[in-house]
């Protein structure tokens, strides 16, 4: 559905910030890849962007791929910006732009929504997710456009339940020069991690949107140009088993119709290892890679931070199983935990290598706004505001031992034999298990050959030839290439590089240990 009762008709230009270096945002893979040039198409603002009055123009622009231009403000009559706190002096710096042309600048999403104080000069901030706060500034830009005289808050009470979401407005974005497609099925998680401000943000009670509604928007971005793989970006897809288990069937015959062109991944809390029923369906369904938040495989710090459910089966069995389902584990680690001790580096990449996890965020702890480990830290008075660290939480180890742990694992983890010896295991061990799709005519497309031909020339001369680790990479691609593996040594070094070079930036002190962090830096130039 769309905003309707609007009469006047107002020109919006929707911008999203770049992103700072991330270990993430994958920026270093770009360059390996036809034409891609950011990570994946943000949902909430291109949301915003099609329940806006069908009558009223709208443009969008991703400024991973390119930035707003004056042409861009001189047409505009109102700005909406959102993102999260790692965009955060990009955002700023978005609304100082448009104030330099006298428009009116609104802001939302997770940022603003947990830190309002953090964009003070914003002309309205949208505080909560899509309902009557979003109805409300539609109606005061329809009424006057013009920059109020103080900033205005709009807090959603009432929000729009989401089997009325319009499909987000992907026409409007250059959807083929994403790494990744994005879509949301549901809102919300029924645990309380103590770190996480999932809940305090979008509540413990997962909301959804029906099966119709996520095929019809994969269908919408095929018919925009999607390749490769599409991400849930839910806060993690079995927040409730049931419909997840719904959903799936609905999944499956979309891909049989479609003819298998596209893989899905998604995040999902560890104890989905319990649930086979579930991991069947997400192999019928061709989902290739999920994210688990294991955080630490020290079940002392489990317990201290509210994630008892990682330890409803050994984090090892876990892994395992989840690998039996042809599903590669994406791991989310933390470093800086009240019951980390000086061996807790050597542990975790004592973990690394048991687990053979190829992909891990470790990241340094930041405590986030809405949060119960926020509310403690508060009260023990070890909340540090100092934009010049990397976090804001007086560990109890020594800060300066913190940061060196995490360079010392960085490094270590990603050196390129170790990385790509991990992926050698998953094309062994794990990837045979996955559904081996039949062929079909939209797999075998010549756009599809020739993105594949493209980013292979990419590969064998930026890596191959160009690259400093080229004779580990040569040994891993002759094996590939001897065995047909044409798919798995694209999949693979596309993400090894880019892990490769961004770990190289954080051991050398170049990036932020935590990605949460408010030491702010400069957003990185999009790869060429």
């Amino acid at each position: 559905m769309r905003a309707v009762g609007i009469e006047n008709v107002r020109r919006i230009l929707c911008v999203f910030p770049r992103y700072t270096s991330s270990f993430g945002t994958f920026e270093y893979a770009y360059s390996l890849m036809g034409g891609v040039r950011a990570f994946m198409p943000p949902q909430g603002l291109l949301l915003i962007a099609a329940y806006l009055p069908e009558h009223w123009p709208v443009r969008f622009i991703d400024e991973n791929i390119r930035a707003a231009t004056a042409e861009d403000f001189e047409w505009a009559e109102a700005v909406l910006v959102s993102g999260m706190h790692v965009q955060r002096r990009q955002m700023n710096d978005i609304c100082r732009r448009a104030h330099a042309y006298d428009l009116t600048v609104a802001a939302g999403g997770p940022s603003v929504s947990a830190c309002p104080d953090y964009y003070p000069s914003f002309d309205y901030l949208h505080v909560g997710e899509l309902g009557d706060a979003t109805d409300e500034l539609i109606a005061r830009l329809s009424r006057d456009a013009s920059r109020p005289e103080q900033q205005v808050v709009l807090k959603t009470v009432d929000r729009l339940d989401m089997t009325r979401f319009p499909i987000p407005a992907y026409e409007l974005a250059e959807i083929p020069r994403y790494f990744l497609g994005s879509i949301q099925y549901s809102s919300g998680c029924p645990y309380q991690c103590e770190f996480c401000d999932i809940p305090g943000l979008y509540g413990r009670n997962p909301r959804l949107k029906t099966p119709q509604q996520i095929t019809a928007e994969l269908d919408k971005l095929l018919e925009c140009g999607i390749v490769g793989s599409v991400y849930f970006v839910d806060d993690n897809f079995i927040g409730n088993r049931k419909a997840a288990l719904d959903l799936l069937p609905h999944l499956i015959e979309w891909q049989k119709k479609t003819g298998y062109v596209l893989r899905f991944s998604c995040e999902a809390t560890l104890n989905i290892a319990k649930r086979p029923e579930i991991l069947a369906g997400m192999r019928e369904a061709y989902f290739a890679t999920i994210f688990c938040g294991i955080e630490t495989p020290d079940p002392v710090a489990l317990k201290a931070m509210h994630k008892d459910h990682n330890m409803m089966v050994p984090i090892m069995e876990a892994i395992r199983t989840l690998n039996g389902f042809g599903m590669e584990v994406v791991s989310g680690i933390i470093l800086g935990l009240d019951t980390d001790k000086p061996e807790t580096g050597q542990h975790l990449l004592e973990f690394i290598e048991t687990s053979q996890i190829p992909l891990l965020t470790i990241n340094l702890l930041q405590a986030l706004p809405k949060t119960p480990l926020w509310d403690r830290l508060k009260r023990e008075n070890r909340l540090i505001e100092d934009e010049g660290r990397d976090s804001n939480v007086d560990f109890r180890l020594p800060y300066e031992d913190v940061i060196t742990t995490w360079r010392a694992c960085m490094d270590r983890a990603y050196q390129p034999d170790k990385l790509l010896e991990r992926y050698e295991y998953q094309i062994t061990q794990t990837y045979p298990h996955r559904l081996q799709p039949p062929p079909s005519p939209q797999r075998a497309s010549w756009k599809n050959i020739k993105l594949g031909l493209t980013m292979l020339r990419n590969i064998f001369w930026k890596v191959g030839v160009l690259g400093d680790y080229k004779l580990q990479f040569w040994k891993f691609a002759l094996r590939r290439l001897a065995r047909g593996e044409i798919e798995y040594l694209i999949g693979s070094i596309v993400v090894a590089h880019h892990l490769i070079m961004f770990a190289r930036d954080a051991s050398g002190g170049h990036t932020n240990a935590s990605y949460y962090s408010l030491k702010l830096q400069q957003a990185s130039v999009p790869a060429k």
